[in-house]
């Protein structure tokens, strides 16, 4: 492996649901991942945030299936007590934007691990995380 992402809802949603809008981009993405040798890892709040979507729009049966596959392929991380107090001052920082505990978690990961962020979501450039992109 030559280092690693931390994936965001975002992707491991488009990933599971083909009607997403972001489906084909998440598959593609994945790939370029995969053969840059980049281990993708899932902090906890991501896979949380995941499976409740998951579960909320393609049904509970789908969600636990979703994550069987997940535990047995994936590298899950549990973010640090720390982590969360990093993320709460991300929250306080920007009160005007609608950004979720669990992005706000993520991106305190990020800056801790110093690992970019696999995501689609343009908050993560608003709390000035490192994003992972792809070669274009």
């Amino acid at each position: 492996m030559t280092g690693g992402v931390l994936a965001d809802t975002g992707p491991l949603y488009a990933l599971a649901d083909p009607s997403d809008q972001f489906h084909e981009r998440a598959h593609q993405e994945l790939a370029e991942l995969t053969k840059r040798r980049k281990l993708v890892m899932i902090p906890f709040t991501a896979l949380m945030e995941a499976h409740n979507l998951i579960g909320r729009r393609l049904g509970n049966r789908y969600a636990l299936t979703w994550l069987e596959e997940i535990r047995s392929g994936a590298t899950m991380l549990n973010p640090e007590y720390t982590d969360y107090l990093a993320a709460l001052e991300k929250l306080k920082a920007y009160p005007d934007q609608d950004i979720s505990l669990a992005d706000a978690t993520v991106a305190a990961l990020s800056e801790r691990l110093s690992l970019p962020v696999w995501t689609f979501d343009h908050h993560f450039d608003t709390m000035r995380a490192a994003i992972w992109r792809p070669a274009r």
